[in-house]
Order: C-alpha cells, then structure tokens, then sequence
C-alpha cells in the first residue's frame, strides 16, 4: 500500500509470522529506473519471502524493473492493476489497467521473459461500467496465458469517475462471488482474495474456496491481527507470542537504523494501531506521537510508550 508498507513495516510484520509473503508500497517503474535504486528497493534480510509490487504499463519499462527487483533479492514480482489513485490513473498504472487487457499481458510476458522469480497481477473485478463478469475473465485468461503465476483479486470495482481513492475502498460493494467463479473457472491457476477482510477467521472462510488471502488495512491498522496467522492458518508456532515480544525483537532493528540516520518517526509511524482496543492503546499512541518527532528520539520512546499499556492487556492482543 503506497506509503504504508514500506521497509520498517515489513521488518514490523514479519516478527508476527514467519509464513505470511509481504509486499512492498507499489513503486512506478519510472521510479526504479531513474531513482535512487537503494532507498526504493532496500530491504532487510528478514523480510524474506517479499514481494515487489510494480505500477506501470510499458512492457519494456516493466521488464526492466522487474529485472532490477530480481537483481535486488525479490521473491516475486507483481503487477498492480488495482489501485484507483488519482496518481496512477494520469501516469496510465494502476486500476485504468483493467480497460486494457492486451497492454496488462504484454507487460507480464515480458517481465516473465526478464526473470526467474513468480510473476504475478494484483487486479479488480472490474472499473467503471465495465461487466465483472467479462473484464476479469478477460484479464485474467489474458495474463495467465502471458505466463502469469498467480492472480491477487480485489472483490469489488474501482470507480474512477467519480469516486475518491479512499471511497473506492469502500463504496463499489464486495463481490467475494465473484472472485469465487473464477477460482472455479480457472482451478489451475493460483487464486488470492482482497478487499474487506478483517480478521483471521474470516480468512479461513475464504480459503475454502481460493488459494491465499490478502490482508491490507486490516494488517496495517490492526497488526496484533497478524500474531495468530502461523498457528491457525499454518499450524505452526508463531516467533513471537504477544505484542511485547514483538516490540522487544523489534529493538535491535530499530537502533540500526537510527544510527544510520533514520528518524524514529519513520519507524513508529507504524506501531500506532498494535495495542487498539486494549487498556492503555491511547497513551501508547499519544506517547509515541508527541516524542518520536522530536530531534534525536531514540528507543527510549518506544519503551516508555508500552510502559504505558498495562501487562495484562499486552498478553490479550495475542489472543
């Protein structure tokens, strides 16, 4: 999610389960070609297996970003053909995509052509007053016969004309069917749902009738969410029981980073929403509001923020 998922937040993540695929902020092949390659496209180590999510539509600009994605340690490049933000439809990425199927699968041959790695389309069932039922058919037999691995499905229109990027997450009405019959259609083909799903259980719902499920604001506003994802999903023993573990295997990371220059802001930007709903969550957020801005903050911050959420309650967000 464009300024949300950046590195901090993967690093974040990843400590709550070991098995989930992150992915990056969608970056614009315009970006990865002329810009500052290691400020993009760093990454910790830990954030293995992560994703490189592209916007763009030249299929010679895409394949050569993804091959620098590749170069740069990505476990899979994806393309997004969803986003409805005002950005990506004047630079021709994103959910404008969706009106040009031939163009999408053009840029997925040739970015398969680039690269070893999974190439996989992160798409909406549909734009505008387009037909669900004929334009994700068509886009998705298009990319897949382009050598496609996977396909991401948000379940519900992106409305481009009149409506706002925050309204698009909102407003076109879920249509989980929808992503259902194509799983159905197309039962080779790896199938993930998106779009309004907020809780793990509800994930398991869905994964009777696709193949993953994709978690956006739901891991981001609340990632104690992201905490039972290995052991109900996976059945495996997540690395970190509670918040407060997470927090302290976080530590180490963070003062790396800001003895390289980092401000801890750009960290704890993403913590905001770890404790919602328990005693203490709005003196954990003030605190770290008001202190992680100033000049010079350090992990002291962080630690006098979780003094502030009681222990009993540190212990029920892992549940």
């Amino acid at each position: 999610m464009m300024d949300w998922t950046d590195r901090h937040c993967r690093v974040f993540h990843r400590l709550m389960s070991r098995r989930a695929r992150l992915y990056t902020e969608m970056l614009t092949t315009g970006a990865i070609i002329r810009g500052d390659r290691a400020r993009l496209l760093g990454f910790d180590a830990s954030e293995h297996p992560v994703a490189l999510q592209l916007g763009g539509s030249d299929p010679r600009d895409l394949a050569t970003a993804a091959q620098i994605g590749e170069d740069f340690g990505y476990d899979e490049i994806n393309l997004n053909v969803g986003c409805p933000s005002d950005r990506v439809k004047d630079g021709r990425f994103g959910a404008c995509l969706m009106a040009e199927p031939a163009l999408v699968a053009e840029g997925v041959a040739a970015m398969k052509r680039a690269v070893k790695v999974p190439v996989t389309v992160k798409c909406r069932i549909g734009i505008d007053d387009q037909d669900p039922e004929v334009a994700l058919d068509t886009l998705a037999r298009g990319v897949i016969a382009a050598g496609a691995d996977a396909l991401v499905v948000h379940a519900r229109k992106a409305w481009l004309n009149g409506l706002s990027p925050k309204e698009n997450r909102d407003i076109p009405p879920l249509d989980y069917d929808r992503v259902y019959r194509l799983k159905a259609a197309l039962p080779e083909v790896p199938s993930i749902i998106n779009g309004g799903i907020t809780s793990i259980a509800e994930a398991k719902q869905h994964l009777a009738h696709v193949d993953g499920v994709m978690l956006g604001r739901a891991a981001y506003q609340e990632p104690w969410r992201l905490l039972t994802v290995d052991s109900e999903l996976f059945g495996e023993t997540p690395p970190h029981a509670t918040m407060k573990d997470v927090f302290a295997a976080m530590l180490p990371y963070i003062e790396r980073q800001l003895a390289e220059g980092t401000r801890l802001h750009s960290i704890t930007r993403h913590f905001v929403g770890a404790f919602h709903g328990v005693p203490g969550a709005r003196a954990f957020r003030r605190h770290l509001a008001e202190n992680g801005v100033r000049p010079g903050a350090g992990t002291d911050v962080l630690r006098e923020a979780i003094a502030r959420v009681d222990d009993r309650a540190l212990a029920a967000v892992a549940a």
